[in-house]
C-alpha cells in the first residue's frame, strides 16, 4: 500500500522524524512548515493523508483542520493530529474541527503506521465511491449525489457490545443525544443482531468476559452483511498490540479507557457521517449501473443488457445442452399510434405494452426493449412449443384489453407481432438465434400481423 502524506509541522526534528519513518514505508511524502502551506499544497496537489501539529505560529492545526473540512475540495482528505496535547478537551476540539484521529508525542511508530494504513485504506475506497458518483452528475443524474436526503441529521443506530452493565449505562447515556443504542452482553448474538439490522456503527468494548473482541471484529469484517459497518472498540490505556491489530482488522477508530464522554461523542458522530456519507455514494453507484442498462422510458432491461446478457445465457445453455428460446415482438402499425395521437400517447402505449410482458412473461425470463417498438424475450431452459405458448399468452393480453392513453382519455386497441427461435443444429451464436427470431418475426407481419410464428432453422 502506498500513499502521498503530507506532514505539517513547524519543528524541523519533527518533520524529519515522521519523512523518515513513513519513507521507509515507501509512502511518498509532503511537507509543510506552517498552516497556509499545508493549505496551499492540499488545493494544488492530492494528498491522501495530512499528519497535523496542532501548536503552530500564524494558523494553528486546528483552525488548519477546519479551513480544510470545510472545503469540499479537501473535506475528503484523513486529518491525524499529532499533538504533545492530551486533555480531553483539546482531542474533543480537534474531532469536531474535522479531525479522522489523534496521535500523542512522542508518536510510536507501529501506532503511526498502523493508523496511516487504516485511514488510507477507507480514503481509497471513498475516492472510487466518490468518483464514481461524479460520473452520474456528469451525464445528469445530480439528484443521486444529494446528500441532504433526511437521513444523514437523524438520530445515529449504535450497537454496543459490551459485558458489564455498568459501562453500558454510562456509554448508552453518553450517547443519548446523538445516537440510539442498543446494548447487548453476548457477542455472538450481537453478530447476529448486525446482520440483521441497519446499524450505523458498532462500538466493542473489550472487556468481553471469556470472548476475544478482535475475533468478534473480524468476523463483523468477514460477513457480507456487515462488513460495511464502521467499527469502534474500546480498549483499555497500553494495551497498543491490541489497538495494533484492531486497526489491521478493519476497526476504524478506537478509545481507551476511561473513557471521555465527549471524545466518545465526537467520534461517534464521525463514524455514522462517514458510514451515511459511504452508503450514499455507494447508492449512487448502484443506481447508475442500473440506469446504464435500463431503459428510462419502460424500466425494462435495454439493448446493452441484452447483448451481455443473452450472450453468457447462450453460451450456458450451449454448455449444458439446455434448450434457449427467444421472442421477438412488434406492435402492430405502431408508427400510426405517433402520426395520429402524438409522441406523448406512443410513450404511453410503450409503458403499457411493457407492464404487460412483465405480468406476463416467467421469473426467470428476461424482457428487454430491443429498440422502438421492438421487445425481446429470453426463455432460458425452454423449449419452442413452451415459448410459444408463453407468447400466445402475451399476444392475448395485449390484443384483448384497450390501451388507456394518459394523454387524453381515448382507449386504443393495440395487437402486435411475435417471432419465436430456439437454439437448434445450425444456431452457433446469439447473433443467429436473433436473426432467426427476426425471420419468424418479419413473417409474422407478412402474413396478417396479430399472430405468432416459430419459424424451423
Amino acid at each position: 500500500m502506498t500513499a502521498r502524506i503530507l506532514v505539517v509541522d513547524d519543528i524541523p526534528a519533527n518533520v524529519k522524524l515522521l519523512e523518515a519513518r513513513l519513507l521507509s514505508e515507501y509512502f511518498d511524502v509532503l511537507t509543510a512548515d506552517n498552516g497556509f502551506k499545508a493549505l496551499e499544497i492540499c488545493d494544488q496537489t492530492q494528498v491522501d493523508l495530512i499528519l497535523l501539529d496542532i501548536m503552530m505560529p500564524g494558523m494553528d492545526g486546528f483552525e488548519v483542520c477546519d479551513r480544510l473540512k470545510s472545503n469540499p475540495k479537501t473535506a475528503h482528505i484523513p486529518v491525524v493530529m499529532v499533538t504533545a496535547l492530551d486533555q480531553p478537551s483539546d482531542r474533543v476540539r480537534g474531532l469536531k474541527a474535522g479531525a479522522d484521529d489523534f496521535l500523542t508525542k512522542p508518536v510510536n511508530d507501529l501506532q503511526l503506521i498502523s493508523r496511516v494504513k487504516s485511514l488510507v485504506r477507507l480514503k481509497t475506497l471513498s475516492d472510487e465511491l466518490r468518483i464514481r458518483a461524479e460520473t452520474a452528475q456528469k451525464i445528469g443524474m445530480e439528484d443521486l449525489l444529494k446528500m441532504n436526503d433526511g437521513r444523514m441529521e437523524e438520530a445515529g443506530q449504535v450497537l454496543l457490545v459490551d459485558s458489564r452493565g455498568s459501562s453500558q449505562e454510562r456509554i448508552v447515556k453518553a450517547l443519548k443525544p446523538v445516537a440510539d443504542v442498543a446494548a447487548m452482553s453476548d457477542p455472538q448474538a450481537a453478530l447476529f443482531e448486525a446482520a440483521e439490522n441497519p446499524f450505523d456503527l458498532v462500538i466493542v468494548n473489550a472487556n468481553l468476559e471469556d470472548y476475544d473482541p478482535l475475533r468478534l471484529c473480524s468476523q463483523l469484517r468477514s460477513l457480507d452483511r456487515t462488513r460495511f459497518i464502521p467499527l469502534l472498540l474500546i480498549a483499555d490505556h497500553g494495551n497498543e498490540p491490541m489497538v495494533v491489530r484492531a486497526l489491521d482488522l478493519g476497526v476504524n477508530d478506537y478509545i481507551t479507557r476511561p473513557i471521555d464522554p465527549n471524545e466518545l461523542v465526537a467520534r461517534t458522530l464521525t463514524q455514522i457521517r462517514r458510514k451515511r456519507f459511504n452508503d450514499r455514494l455507494r447508492t449512487s453507484v448502484n443506481q447508475t449501473i442500473e440506469l446504464a442498462v435500463t431503459d428510462s422510458l419502460t424500466g425494462l432491461s435495454n439493448r446493452r443488457y441484452l447483448d451481455g446478457h443473452l450472450k453468457l445465457l447462450f453460451n450456458r445453455a450451449i454448455a449444458r445442452g439446455r434448450p434457449l428460446s427467444i421472442c421477438l415482438t412488434d406492435i402492430d402499425r405502431f408508427k400510426q399510434v405517433n402520426d395520429t395521437y402524438g409522441h406523448d400517447a406512443g410513450d404511453d402505449v410503450l409503458r403499457e405494452f411493457s407492464a404487460r410482458i412483465r405480468s406476463t412473461v416467467r421469473g426467470a425470463d428476461l424482457a428487454c426493449r430491443y429498440g422502438g417498438e421492438e421487445f425481446v424475450v429470453v426463455m432460458p431452459d425452454t423449449s419452442l412449443d413452451v415459448a410459444a405458448a408463453v407468447a400466445e399468452r402475451l399476444r392475448e393480453r395485449i390484443e384483448n384489453k384497450p390501451f388507456q392513453l394518459r394523454t387524453s382519455a381515448a382507449e386504443l386497441s393495440v395487437t402486435a407481432s411475435m417471432g419465436i427461435a430456439t437454439i437448434m443444429p445450425g444456431i452457433d451464436t446469439p447473433e443467429q438465434l436473433l436473426k432467426q427470431a427476426d425471420r419468424a418475426l418479419y413473417q409474422a407481419k407478412n402474413t396478417g400481423r396479430n399472430r405468432v410464428v416459430a419459424v424451423a432453422a
